[in-house]
């Protein structure tokens, strides 16, 4: 591990908001700690941590988890922590939990899901509809084979149908694959191989920001290079185009099928039973990329991503059935199944808007709050800052409805934690910043409505999490910036990468298999409260997205342009809105130099929007004659941002060519005017 400086200025000053009335008179953690005879927040997370026997099966049962089948042991680690198996003998059901037992408590009748689309349609559905739609789409699975430990693939803006396909899936016992919209056809294509797909569900485009989006070049490669695909399921968005006619003629006719002809399908025939799976059985495959090669595929399983979920639901957010949840996210994001396992779980409803934050104007979000009665609200800091630095006046939207807000996915400044808090929370709402990772499909940090607040902070140790901050040699460490561990085992840590055991191992365990290392710098002050600082590699978090600098450094090579791009490094420079901006560095191909410039950059940056990720553009590029290389011939990206950024690089003897490093120091030093 890299040595870490002190050079951040955590907000350590006063509690910014204290529980008050019913944070502390209703909640459900309150109740809990009551019934255990526990009295202060401290003692809670001390108790959950040091004695995880205890915690789980406390907790589960007061959540009110049914299983088909009660475990006979909490965990079994006998192979070593990353190998641990969780509530064994058990057999359980994701799909039971959330929609199935309301059913039968007669609550078929309450809204589960509220949908907006960009242009301002909205839809209701029920959990009886709900339930209707998910048993068809699951027998319509079980006529096109797919079976019980299958693969079924999700590639859709977030709506009512996506959450259908997710929970249907879940229902027969399928793995749902969930991978974003907006994602590149051919990585659309190797994830599905990745998971030998059977099926696919996608739309034929969408609508946002006012553009529309057309998916038909996803689907037409998906058919093509994915030979496992029984059938790919498309929702019509965009036109009345028969499904046949947008995908092309020939064989992969044959393994398309229009959303509603699937859906009637399975209407004809009798439901299938929601199958009973042992608890270790697998649920989801998400996508989060690393800090090199291609993104990992992550596995979770019934009853861990469960229990996990559940618990931050119903304690750090206190959802209750008559609360209305709203997180910002996209169906390929891990907040999608999180919000939506939760707060079905609890006979909440969920928001969802398939929009942006911006459009029509930067009052969407607020009066979606307003009309709907939001009670439960969770943003990007990224999201807040570009709000925040906008010329509006926020202050008209009533906000009443409001008790609860949220963020996640980069770290949370002061400045925005105060903005947000006053803005949307109206100086009464505490903000549950919450830290953790699609590999854990849930916090290891967490704050509780029973703990006071600091601005920005994430409260401490998420219940039932033994994580410590330590420095490089694994000593634990109180009032400096460490690095992130979990000493114990947890239910929703990952099963692994699909395809890639070793990467798990070396991306977590790295440094023995007695601990989980993050990957996350952080800090804990004198009152115990904690904060994350940033990673400890190279991901670049731009904008709440991951993006791994490989694949954008490997798009920018991939250019076909004027000029060739010889090699390329990606960092991550700071920036007040996006929280990193990508900044890359290329060295041209020889040749003449009859090329325009600012021409060239444009070209290159929706190059690699277009092979990588729209939101992975870079916002600068600079030619330089080249790059630094270490004595391995690899490329340091630490040392290329800390020169960027004009920090001391420090010892430079092991660099083959520690003069690039001057020209990159030369080009940080007037970035100001903009790539060159």
């Amino acid at each position: 591990m890299e040595r870490i400086s002190n050079m951040h200025n955590v907000a350590m000053g006063k509690y910014a908001w204290q529980p008050y009335g019913e944070y502390l008179e209703r909640s459900r953690i309150r109740r809990f700690m009551d019934r255990h005879g526990i009295a202060t927040w401290q003692g809670l997370i001390r108790r959950s941590t040091e004695d995880i026997e205890w915690f789980w099966p406390a907790a589960l049962d007061d959540l009110g988890v049914e299983w088909f089948q009660p475990y006979t042991r909490l965990y079994d680690a006998s192979r070593g922590m990353p190998w641990t198996r969780w509530f064994v003998g058990g057999r359980l059901n994701i799909v039971h939990n959330c929609l199935d037992r309301h059913i039968r408590d007669g609550l078929g009748h309450k809204v589960a899901l509220i949908w907006e689309g960009d242009d301002g349609g909205s839809r209701r559905c029920s959990y009886g509809e709900l339930h209707g739609m998910v048993a068809d789409l699951a027998a319509a699975m079980r006529m096109a084979g797919v079976q019980e430990g299958d693969t079924v693939g999700l590639c859709m803006p977030i709506s009512i149908e996506a959450v259908a396909a997710m929970f249907a899936a879940l229902k027969i016992g399928a793995a749902c694959m969930q991978i974003a919209a907006r994602s590149a056809p051919q990585e659309v294509a190797i994830s599905l191989q990745r998971g030998n797909a059977r099926l696919l569900f996608i739309n034929d485009g969408y609508p946002r920001a006012g553009k529309r989006f057309d998916l038909g070049a996803t689907a037409r490669t998906a058919l093509k290079e994915v030979p496992t695909l029984r059938l790919v399921v498309v929702l019509q968005r965009m036109g009345d185009a028969p499904a046949a006619e947008w995908a092309g003629r020939g064989e992969d006719e044959k393994r398309l099928i229009g959303w509603r002809t699937f859906q009637e399908s399975g209407r004809s025939a009798p439901e299938p039973a929601t199958a009973v799976l042992d608890s270790e059985h697998i649920a989801l495959i998400l996508f989060s990329s690393g800090t090199t090669g291609k993104p990992k595929a992550i596995v979770h399983t019934h009853a861990g991503a469960l229990a996990q979920i559940v618990k931050e639901v119903g304690y750090a957010f206190d959802c209750r059935p008559d609360d209305t949840f709203y997180w910002f996210t996209n169906i390929g994001w891990m907040m999608a199944p999180w919000e939506l396992i939760g707060v079905l779980f609890f006979g909440g409803s969920v928001v969802l808007y398939e929009g942006t934050h911006l459009f029509p104007t930067p009052h969407r979000l607020f009066e979606l709050i307003d009309r709907y009665g939001i009670t439960i609200a969770g943003f990007t800091p990224t999201g807040m800052r570009g709000l925040a630095r906008l010329s509006e006046d926020y202050s008209s939207h009533r906000l009443t409805s409001l008790r609860i807000l949220g963020s996640t996915g980069e770290p949370l400044d002061p400045e925005t934690w105060r903005w947000y808090f006053q803005a949307f929370g109206r100086g009464r709402c505490p903000i549950m910043n919450i830290s953790g990772g699609t590999e854990l499909i849930g916090c290891l940090l967490s704050p509780l409505p029973v703990m006071p607040q600091k601005e920005a902070t994430l409260g401490g140790p998420g219940l039932g999490m033994d994580v410590d901050v330590v420095d490089e040699d694994g000593r634990s460490i109180r009032g400096t910036p460490g690095y992130l561990v979990c000493r114990k085992p947890f239910p929703s840590m990952t099963r692994g990468f699909l395809g890639d055991p070793e990467r798990f191992l070396q991306t977590y365990f790295s440094g023995g298999t007695d601990q989980w290392v993050h990957g996350d710098r952080a800090q804990v002050d004198e009152d115990g409260l904690w904060y994350i600082l940033g990673r400890t590699d190279d991901l670049i978090v731009s904008g709440g997205v991951k993006h791994d600098p490989a694949r954008i450094e490997a798009a920018l090579i991939s250019f076909s342009g004027v000029p060739l791009i010889r090699e390329a490094a990606a960092i991550g420079a700071d920036d007040p809105l996006k929280g990193q901006r990508i900044v890359c560095f290329v060295v041209a191909e020889p040749g003449p130099a009859s090329y325009v410039v600012q021409e060239a950059i444009d070209a290159m940056i929706g190059h690699v929007g277009r092979v990588y990720d729209p939101k992975g553009r870079p916002d600068s590029v600079h030619f330089v004659s080249s790059l630094p290389k270490n004595l391995a011939a690899k490329i340091p990206r630490g040392l290329i941002r800390m020169a960027y950024a004009g920090e001391g690089v420090g010892d430079i003897s092991k660099l083959e060519n520690p003069q690039a490093l001057d020209e990159i120091a030369a080009l940080g030093q007037s970035r100001s005017g903009g790539a060159v």
